[in-house]
């Protein structure tokens, strides 16, 4: 991007104030970028958004009233044209594939450097997705996860568990005892290296286990 290209306009959101403030000083220090509004939450940011139309919202996921996630899910319904990059913390599998499937075209996270965090900017604004380092190194190992063989038993179970049933219910639904549906639940777990009953649907869905 050259002197004269025009600047590139960003919408920040987060709910400290002593960040916005930190913030702000990075990105205008490049010159090519125009801080043009800041919200404390989702709700806010969806408002200003649709007011000032900037080119970049960059968001915080934790915060009061919208938090990130459910404010990318509301931007990609209603201001699709509007692109998110997430600043955050958060460097869990979970929020990661969360806020990407959210709509989210970046994600990085806050101890970047201040070239970094331009970077990921001007990158998203060209229409590419940008990853910092850390998350990258998550997304690549969760890839190797999709290696570990599931049995055709566990593949059943696991299916059964996405589409939602619980573990009462997959046990009438395949004659086993409701301890043996929970020893395979943990071992499906244990297997793939996620933690959460979200981490097993994302599995299923991603290996066409299950369809949404």
């Amino acid at each position: 991007m050259d002197n004269n290209s025009q600047k590139i306009r960003v919408l920040l959101v987060d709910d400290h104030p002593l960040v916005l403030d930190g913030i702000r000083s990075r990105l205008e220090d490049d010159g090519h970028i125009d801080v043009i509004a800041e919200a404390s939450n989702g709700e806010e940011a969806l408002h200003l958004a649709g007011e000032h139309k900037p080119d970049i919202v960059l968001m915080d996921i934790n915060m009061p009233v919208m938090n990130g996630i459910e404010a990318a899910e509301k931007f990609s319904a209603e201001l699709p044209d509007i692109r998110l990059l997430m600043l955050t913390m958060h460097d869990s599998r979970e929020y990661i594939t969360r806020v990407l499937k959210a709509g989210a075209k970046g994600y990085i996270l806050k101890d970047v450097s201040s070239n970094e965090m331009i970077s990921a900017i001007k990158a998203v604004y060209e229409g590419k997705t940008y990853y910092s380092s850390g998350v990258t190194d998550i997304l690549v190992n969760e890839g190797t996860n999709k290696q570990v063989p599931l049995t055709d038993r566990e593949k059943t179970i696991l299916q059964l568990l996405a589409e939602g049933n619980s573990n009462k219910h997959v046990a009438r639904e395949l004659d086993i005892s409701v301890r043996t549906v929970e020893t395979h639940r943990r071992n499906i777990k244990r297997k793939l290296s996620v933690k959460t009953s979200a981490g097993l649907v994302k599995y299923a869905i991603e290996n066409g286990i299950v369809e949404l």
